[in-house]
């Protein structure tokens, strides 16, 4: 069985297309492309704004024509990430599927699935087409680059959008709608370092942290799993206190600004007599980690392999800054939510550590979320002021609003009311510490009556990115039930 033949067989054939667009963040020309003939095919109104969103529009069920506009909405780009090595283009090769049991993934978990947004859109296009049912008027928003910046939340172009009720399908929870959901802004620190000779009589190793499970910064941020970047400096900064200076030839870790990252390594140089307590230390150290992660991690990868000896090392000074500076970064959760237990108010994700050799620098990028901007702003301030400690440069990027919750949105009500009807359960209505578009759009309407939900999904931004099957009929069903109650 293909995933196009699964049920409901409406959303999930257009989801199945979906995947067989190529559409990594900052790359959406062929997802637009798809979208627009879309729209052509079925006759639905269709145009795009200045930063390349698309917005569509179809008319109320005749006699439903005063009905409240209702604005679906979900975003067209999705993380390209991949198992080791690297071999799928994510700019022009499809997302390939299988079905395991209640799931679906990539095939052989080789890539992201990208039903982080690919079934929020899925589910706003079969809205529009499907005919078995009453609605009012329908508008569905579909934005840009919502994975590494939501640029295209940021810059919607007027009248992309006139309803006053948004419901947002880019949520990973069935039986919970979500009402609320964390700010953030992104922390950058630049490290200029000067090419420095070999020393004499040392010899080089990789040492390489692989395979954990990484995850989202914002929804997973609570699990405890390991961070790849922040381990690997932990094991350098072990090196310095025992060999006094080790040499650094190359440095670089994790996947993209809004992963844990799960992947991490350094070239390293020390003096040629010292190898065997090297190796020695390493698999200590991964006893270590194993013992630390038991039940969290399961599929972790930690070796050393020889190297060869590099034309150049990050001179001593500018190396033992870079590895301190990783090693006592703050990260993960911060600050547990006031309001709603469980959640997690604040957050840091040591992201990326990037070595550009044509530039002889070294690029740390950390992500900090919170549900209060005023901590939002404190934590990203000490970051700031970690960097600056530490020698570096710093920029900041300008950030995205958090979404209050309103308890006494009219959506949310409607929205519990057709779960309760449907499954006879009440829904868990809480907010999301991952950032989610709403914030922008309130701060362009705030007359606006936001919910978010979507189907289960678990490890996105991961290979090992997984949809629930069963779930994705339950968020169909109650879509469209809401949208009916809408309606009347």
């Amino acid at each position: 069985m293909t995933i196009k033949e699964l049920k409901p067989e409406l959303i999930w054939g257009i989801f199945d297309e979906i995947t067989n667009v190529p559409r990594p963040s900052k790359k959406e020309g062929k997802i637009r492309e798809f979208l627009i003939e879309f729209a052509k095919r079925h006759n639905i109104e269709a145009k795009t704004d200045a930063i390349g969103n698309v917005a569509m529009r179809v008319p109320a069920t005749p006699g439903k024509e005063n009905a409240p506009v209702v604005v679906l909405q979900g975003h067209m780009d999705m993380v390209p990430n991949q198992t080791k090595p690297e071999t799928h283009n994510f700019e022009t090769d499809p997302i390939e599927t299988e079905i395991d049991g209640e799931w679906v993934h990539s095939k052989g978990y080789k890539t992201t699935l990208g039903a982080d947004n690919g079934i929020g859109m899925a589910g706003a296009l079969a809205a529009l087409v499907d005919k078995t049912y009453e609605h009012g008027p329908l508008e569905a928003l579909f934005t840009v680059d919502e994975e590494t910046g939501l640029t295209g939340a940021k810059n919607v172009g007027k009248d992309m959008m006139t309803g006053n009720i948004l419901i947002n399908l880019d949520s990973e929870d069935e039986a919970q709608i979500f009402l609320g959901c964390a700010g953030g802004i992104d922390t950058i620190g630049k490290f200029h370092y000067t090419r420095a000779a070999v020393p004499t009589g040392y010899q080089f190793f990789t040492v390489s942290l692989l395979r954990f499970k990484g995850g989202h910064s914002g929804s997973d941020i609570h699990l405890g799993r390991a961070n790849a970047n922040k381990l690997l400096a932990r094991f350098l900064y072990d090196c310095y206190k025992a060999y006094g200076d080790i040499a650094i030839a190359d440095i670089n870790g994790g996947e993209l600004r809004n992963v844990i990252p799960g992947n991490s390594y350094a070239v390293i140089g020390i003096p040629a007599d010292k190898k065997e307590d090297l190796r020695m230390r390493l698999n200590n150290f991964a006893a270590v980690i194993e013992t630390e992660y038991k039940g969290i991690e399961d599929s972790e990868v930690i070796k050393l392999e020889s190297a060869e000896t590099p034309e150049y090392v990050i001179d001593c000074d500018t190396a033992k800054r870079v590895v301190y500076c990783i090693y006592s970064a703050p990260n993960a959760v911060i600050a547990m939510s006031r309001s709603i237990k469980g959640m997690v108010s604040t957050s840091t994700n040591l992201a990326l550590i990037r070595m550009d050799r044509e530039k002889d620098e070294i690029v740390i990028t950390t992500s900090q979320r919170s549900e209060e901007e005023t901590r939002k702003f404190e934590i990203a301030g000490e970051m700031v002021a970690h960097f600056k400690l530490a020698g570096a440069e710093v920029e900041q990027g300008d950030g995205y609003p958090g979404w209050t919750p309103n308890m006494d949105s009219k959506i949310l009500k409607i929205a519990v009311k057709a779960y309760e009807d449907l499954y006879g359960i009440t829904p868990l209505c809480t907010a999301l510490h991952a950032g989610l578009e709403c914030g922008n759009f309130l701060v362009m309407n705030p007359k606006l009556d936001m919910i978010s939900f979507g189907p289960t999904l678990r490890d996105v931004h991961t290979p090992k990115e997984s949809m629930h099957i069963p779930a994705v009929e339950k968020f169909w069903r109650h879509l469209i039930k809401i949208l009916e109650m809408v309606a009347e």
